[in-house]
């Protein structure tokens, strides 16, 4: 499988490069060292109406040293994968721990994680996309933008896609793990502007995927059915009336219902912001660890894991940045807070056996810290399909898409837009509806859910750009979930709430 690996980065002598800096920081004082290189390209291409605007290529190689002297984290980088570099690297690590332990009030102490030798990880994916030419590329992209401005309701589109190709080396000396994977986020945008000068808009709902090339061509979403009906979706949105505010019965499509899982479960079941150590960047949570095995959380049809095996999944890894195998848990248990997400650190201040590992550094030049996994609302085994879903409801709306979002810095009031909304009569889908948000608090929302769908409705959707952290970093994930029935859901009419 190593053959599968970029070759250029497979090229250093990575085992030779982490054999040097951990004795070095052994020889120094070091209680605990762990080696990271890593090789992280990116390409995002970007156009306008058909027209080129955006093409920009990232490399970013070097190598890492994470330390604990006296119980004090020290950390350090370098751009060149060599000897010296290693060795320095290492050295100037324990030279900062040092340095910083003067001010530290809390031991560091990780959790143990058993061996697992030397192993090698690829994502699942059969195209590398940086194997096809810019060229072919801006072509796809060209041909799908003249697709949709052949429509004359179409004024202006904006495609993008954006590619990672992430290659990381590992090793504490009791693992040795060598992983690539892969990762795309391919966008289109239609606007729609009357001679008014009113416009819409309409975004794709193809969800970034760990897939290779081949996500672009018919592997894992139909792109040419879904650019088709576009145009006619987009017309029917400006043409829609505005939403009258008020409670209703929400059907919630996987493609709106990832971003509100994400936002009210996944920042909030990270265990670090439930104990306060996370609190600068979005906040803390209100999931605290008191409310472990208590707080009903959701209805009790809420399944929710935590998964770093995910298949074509952003945040799936084989082992994360601590040497952690990739595993699955249970984050919410019928409807009750039943578990976290932690890295080695965060699992031993809680007395936990082992990490489930959630450690992930964005770049050779950060340290790792605690990320956030694959986390998903499970579907009901025989469930119900959205059609059957949505004729439960007698008055309600339709939510696909995800758009814009708030929410507190404890997670827990929010409010949710989507890309459209269909008016639900009667067990049937009416019409278009605009300017419509939905708001609540996170426990309200939850224990609002009275069903999901089966398996046939669930789907993978996730963001590249996850933030947490200072100096920031950014992390990719996916959350996968169902449609989902919730009754008496507050709903906001957008245009109004900005005109007040």
């Amino acid at each position: 499988m190593t053959d599968q690996i970029d070759p250029e980065f497979t090229g250093y002598p990575l085992r030779e490069l982490a054999g040097t800096a951990l004795q070095r920081a052994a020889e120094l004082g070091a209680e605990h060292a762990d080696f990271r290189a890593e090789r992280i390209r990116g390409q995002q291409i970007g156009l306008s109406d058909g027209n080129l605007e955006t093409l920009f290529d990232s490399d970013d190689l070097g190598l890492a040293v994470r330390v604990v002297v006296d119980g004090t984290w020290g950390f350090a980088a370098a751009v060149d994968l060599t000897q010296d570099a290693a060795a320095r690297a290492a050295a100037e690590a324990v030279d900062v721990a040092r340095v910083a332990a003067a001010m530290n009030t809390e031991r560091i102490e990780l959790a143990d994680e058993a061996p697992h030798g030397e192993v090698t990880w690829l994502s699942a994916y059969q195209v590398d996309p940086f194997a096809v030419s810019a060229a072919d590329k801006i072509e796809l992209l060209a041909g799908w933008s003249a697709g949709l401005l052949a429509d004359q309701r179409i004024s202006h589109v904006d495609a993008s896609l954006l590619q990672v190709k992430e290659c990381k080396f590992y090793s504490d000396g009791a693992t040795t793990a060598l992983q690539q994977r892969v990762r795309l986020h391919p966008q289109l945008t239609a606007v729609a502007v009357q001679p008014d000068g009113r416009f819409e808009t309409m975004r794709t709902l193809a969800p970034p995927a760990g897939r290779g090339h081949e996500y672009l061509t018919g592997t894992g979403w139909d792109f040419a059915a879904e650019l088709a009906e576009l145009p006619e979706l987009l017309a029917a949105k400006l043409a829609a009336p505005s939403v009258t505010a008020g409670r209703y019965d929400l059907v919630i499509d996987p493609s709106n219902l990832w971003l509100t899982i994400h936002e009210s479960i996944g920042h909030a079941t990270e265990l670090d912001r439930a104990l306060g150590y996370e609190a600068a960047y979005a906040g803390t949570s209100f999931a605290t660890v008191d409310k472990l095995g208590s707080l009903q959380y959701g209805s009790p049809v809420m399944h929710v894991t935590g998964d770093r095996t995910t298949e074509h999944g952003l945040a799936t890894i084989g082992f994360d940045d601590e040497g952690v195998a990739g595993q699955s848990w249970d984050l919410i248990t019928g409807g009750v807070l039943t578990g976290y997400q932690l890295d080695r650190r965060m699992a031993r201040l809680r007395g936990l056996p082992r990490s489930n590992g959630c450690a992930f550094a964005d770049s050779p030049g950060h340290m790792p810290i605690q990320r956030m996994a694959n986390v998903s609302l499970q579907p009901a085994a025989g469930g119900p399909s959205t059609a059957e879903l949505i004729g439960a409801v007698q008055d309600g709306i339709y939510v696909i898409g995800d758009k814009s979002w708030s929410i507190d810095m404890q997670r827990y009031n929010f409010q949710f837009t989507g890309q459209r909304f269909y008016k639900i009569k009667n067990g049937q889908l009416a019409g278009q509806l605009r300017d419509v948000a939905y708001q609540a608090t996170t426990t309200d929302f939850w224990n609002a859910m009275e069903a999901v769908g089966g398996p046939q409705t669930y789907v993978l959707g996730g963001a590249f750009n996850c933030g947490k952290g200072q100096p920031g970093q950014v992390a990719p994930v996916s959350h996968g979930c169902p449609a989902a029935l919730l009754r008496g859901i507050r709903i906001l009419n957008t245009a109004e709430e900005a005109a007040a």
